[in-house]
């Protein structure tokens, strides 16, 4: 190959890395996920999906979105829920499904059925299994990503909602919010081999990119409990702000992302930035109304954190700890995920 031929596809490579940067956002009260060009905040197209889309998950390979969602919307009835009424809890009555969006187009490309009131997402680092919380009764279903089939249904703690997967893939944390624990499933196996107690609702888990820490979410503390991997316990709690939920850590394993919602009557407007050598915060950083979701790019230079009572995203420059850009989505934004 010539030297002009080779610059010619090193930068068709790059130009079609730089395309397929987005960030997707699951907007619970609109029955759609925004999408979002990660490299200047600017929306694009928004896709249709099932009723309260609450969680989406962008798969390793950058290829497809996971999307939980309670099935597919009534067309007479209005977008999203504005309260627990008589359509929602109908809604919920029923299994959820997760809906799955190629990236390339943007369109929903399959409707994979699971259990009641669906909440987060997650895949295996190496992308082979998705793993879908069931709030409504107690377990977790796990899909296999590659034939879209279902794998197994895993009994876990009370009420489960948030997930993640150990970096190295042997293990999934899941945060039974009712239940003030931390399920440890075995994904070998699929099967639940303890339950680490945390404190009050536990909302969502994180790890740090090298696997020597762990983290949950207290909704109902105000804080952050950090857990030891290898011995699975509690090592400390740190104080954060009203009714946290999603946490992220940066990819070098050095600040910690905390989203603080609050309430409807009383919303939080802010992001805990935690130094994770010093295991204190460094930074509060004012983002929006109902700040709830977190997820940062691969280069840990932005996090973008989903406002659920704004209806926006504020985008949070990592090293200056500032908010650069607030980019209006749609109603209730919940779960947020960035391409790999």
């Amino acid at each position: 190959m010539t030297k002009k031929l080779l610059a010619m596809a090193l930068l068709a490579c790059a130009n079609a890395v730089a395309a397929a940067d987005k960030v997707y956002v699951a907007n619970e009260n609109a029955d759609s996920v925004s999408v979002l060009d990660a490299a200047s905040f600017k929306t694009l197209k928004p896709v249709t999906v099932g009723k309260m889309p609450h969680n989406v998950q962008v798969s390793p390979d950058g290829k497809v979105v996971w999307v939980t969602n309670n099935g597919e919307r009534d067309p007479d009835a209005a977008p999203g829920h504005v309260s627990m009424n008589k359509t929602e809890h109908a809604a919920m009555a029923k299994p959820g499904a997760v809906w799955l969006i190629d990236t390339a187009t943007d369109a929903v490309i399959a409707k994979i059925p699971v259990g009641m009131h669906p909440a987060h997402v997650a895949l295996t680092p190496n992308g082979r299994f998705a793993y879908i919380t069931n709030g409504g009764d107690d377990s977790v279903t796990v899909i296999d990503a590659t034939t879209r089939k279902f794998v197994a249904t895993i009994p876990v703690g009370k009420f489960p909602h948030g997930l993640r997967f150990a970096p190295d893939g042997r293990f999934a944390y899941v945060a039974n919010l009712k239940g003030g624990t931390v399920s440890v499933v075995d994904v070998a196996s699929h099967k639940e081999i303890a339950q680490i107690p945390v404190g009050k609702g536990p909302a969502q888990v994180g790890f740090t990119p090298d696997g020597l820490q762990a983290f949950v979410s207290l909704s109902e503390e105000k804080a952050v409990a950090v857990i030891d991997p290898a011995t699975q316990k509690v090592t400390r709690k740190i104080s954060v702000g009203s009714v946290p939920i999603q946490l992220f850590a940066t990819p070098d394993s050095r600040t910690l992302l905390v989203a603080n919602q609050g309430t409807r009557s009383k919303p939080g407007k802010t992001v805990t930035m935690i130094d994770l050598q010093t295991f204190k915060p460094v930074k509060t950083v004012v983002t929006g109304s109902g700040a709830h979701g977190v997820a940062v790019d691969r280069e840990g230079r932005f996090a973008f954190i989903t406002n659920t009572y704004a209806g926006t995203v504020s985008v949070i420059d990592i090293k200056s700890r500032a908010v650069v850009s607030t980019v209006r989505v749609g109603k209730g934004p919940n779960g947020v995920s960035v391409t790999p």
